[in-house]
């Protein structure tokens, strides 16, 4: 087999552990998820005890980078402690540390019949739970087949010229070594998957011991900065504990490589074999890490938070600017470009509202339901500004064309700004009750909302276009659409009657939540639609009322 070749088929393997390894996590998020974050607020209030959850979490999602994710959303929504969720963190480190174990273990057999019996579940039956169960059976199928692959697309290696340079080089220079393997790690976004490359590169006797443990502490530091470049936009609250892993994680990472370069052990008591000792050592770092961090991990914590929690050289509470100019109130035209310029930014903030309050469902981020309310209350004042600047201009004489496009952007205005309303007095109510109260929604009920959710933002984004625009072919398109909205919405509404009907009915709270989002998610379509209303009229194609009336001569 060419170089090339060899590469390529390498590659592949490679290619195949990182998506299997990423469905096996897909499909425990999406069998459990809901159910892990209504649980594990109470799980992790003793930091001792997120240890253990940590490192059950790991073995389940396969991932120490996904627990990390998980606990940190909590931690900035407030729902767990943010010490808790550091600990539970470094516990899901040294579960992840396990999960590499035990998938370099003789798994000849499990590896056809995970796939064998993955598929046929997820083949056999609708249901989202066992759907979710065959996925999570078929990535542990293909977790194995993947080592497999790169165990035979390695062996070529053994007769390499290049290699012996490359890992001669690498190990004696341990830091270009550590740092390589820190970049790959992060790379690959999978720590577990860079482990058990390692380790199978070392089970073919291509890589010493003294290297592979070098490579390991690298893939450690490479693996704690995978979270905290995912979470970089989020609140201190979100980031503070991925930061304080990296801190906590690659700092021993950084120090034992240090211990190791200046006093030099016998590795033998890890295993016998290169990959014994690196698997081996690998546990017992990310061991050692748990026990030495639990005293520290307070501290740490309180110090990165209040570091990131550093006040802005810029207030955020800026009032933002407007475009209503009084100077050019004598020249209807450029007014009302103004208020249209000043119509169009209440959308661009309604729009991120509707976006944002559908997510605050699944995850309660404490920060994002505030800026929801913020938003709220910029639209509030833009409204009131239009209103006056409208009044203000009214009195400057204006032809018919110019009153009546004032007409219809104060109509949008008040329309707008009622929707705003009902997405944050409405809707953010919803999601504190769901989250407080520890609501959740049966699979087809949630996907039923998000359905409809993903309409309304797609009629949302017609009429914003319209205000603009005033053409007859939006204003149509978003009144069919509205129709569109109507028909989902009794659909769902049956089949949600029809679930309680069948099934019965575990929680009255549950099924009012569920038909007051979707009143709601109607109030704000209906709204919003009858800014096609004016250039329909215009043209001559609203009728005046849909009520059908009686023949005449019927009593």
């Amino acid at each position: 087999m060419s170089g090339t070749a060899m590469l390529l088929h390498l590659a592949g393997a490679v290619a195949l552990l990182l998506y299997a390894t990423r469905m096996v996590r897909t499909g425990v998020e999406r069998a459990g998820g809901p159910m892990l974050r209504r649980h594990l607020q109470q799980l992790l209030s003793n930091p001792v005890a997120a240890a253990g959850i940590g490192a059950v979490l790991a073995l389940a999602f396969q991932s120490a980078t996904a627990v990390n994710l998980l606990l940190s959303s909590l931690a900035g929504s407030g729902l767990v402690p943010g010490v808790s969720a550091l600990v539970g963190a470094l516990g899901a480190d040294f579960g992840s540390a396990v999960v590499v174990r035990l998938l370099t273990l003789d798994l000849s057999l499990v590896m056809p019949m995970a796939m064998i019996g993955g598929t046929v579940i997820f083949l056999s039956t609708e249901q989202r739970a066992w759907r979710q169960a065959g996925r999570i059976l078929i990535g542990a199928g293909l977790i194995l087949m993947a080592l497999h692959l790169i165990g035979q697309a390695s062996e070529p290696l053994r007769d390499s010229h290049f290699l012996p340079l490359v890992i001669g080089y690498l190990t004696d220079d341990p830091v270009t070594a550590f740092l390589v393997a820190a970049i790959c790690a992060w790379l690959f976004h999978s720590s577990v998957a860079f482990i058990l490359l390692v380790v199978a590169l070392a089970t073919r006797g291509l890589i010493p011991a003294e290297l592979g443990l070098v490579l390991m502490l690298g893939g450690n530091l490479g693996g704690a900065l995978i979270a905290v470049v995912l979470s970089r936009g989020a609140v201190p609250e979100t980031r503070a504990v991925p930061v304080a892993n990296l801190v906590l994680r690659g700092g021993a990472a950084v120090l034992t490589l240090l211990a190791l370069r200046a006093n030099p052990v016998p590795m033998d008591w890890l295993g016998a074999t290169a990959a014994a000792q690196i698997l081996n050592g690998h546990i017992v770092f990310n061991f050692a890490v748990v026990m030495l961090a639990l005293p520290l991990a307070r501290r740490a914590h309180d110090l990165v938070l209040s570091l990131l929690s550093k006040p802005s050289q810029l207030s955020a509470d800026l009032t933002p600017a407007t475009t209503l100019d009084d100077s050019v109130l004598g020249e209807p035209s450029q007014a009302l470009a103004n208020v249209t310029r000043e119509v169009v930014g209440i959308c661009g903030d309604l729009e991120t509202m509707l976006e944002t309050v559908i997510q605050l469902y699944e995850v309660p981020d404490a920060a994002r339901i505030e800026a929801v309310a913020r938003l709220d209350d910029r639209i509030d004042l833009s409204h009131s500004r239009i209103k006056l600047y409208l009044a203000r201009l009214a009195n400057s004489g204006m032809d018919a064309g110019a009153t009546q496009r004032m007409q219809e952007l104060l109509a949008a205005c008040i329309a707008l700004e009622q929707a705003g309303d009902v997405a944050s007095s409405n809707l953010l109510a919803h999601v504190k009750r769901k989250h407080d109260r520890g609501l959740s929604f049966s699979p087809e009920g949630w996907l039923e909302l998000v359905d409809l959710h993903g309409l309304l933002l797609t009629d949302a984004r017609l009429a914003f276009n319209i205000i603009v625009s005033r053409d007859q072919n939006t204003a149509l398109a978003l009144v069919r659409a509205k129709e569109r909205f109507r028909e989902a919405e009794r659909r769902a509404t049956a089949l949600h009657f029809g679930r309680l009907r069948d099934r019965g009915i575990r929680s009255i709270e549950t099924s009012s939540l569920h038909l007051d989002t979707i009143r709601d998610l109607k109030q704000i379509n209906s709204l919003l639609a009858t800014l096609a209303y004016p250039v329909l009229e215009e043209k001559g194609l609203l009728a005046s009322s849909r009520l059908r009336l009686p023949e005449a001569g019927i009593a």
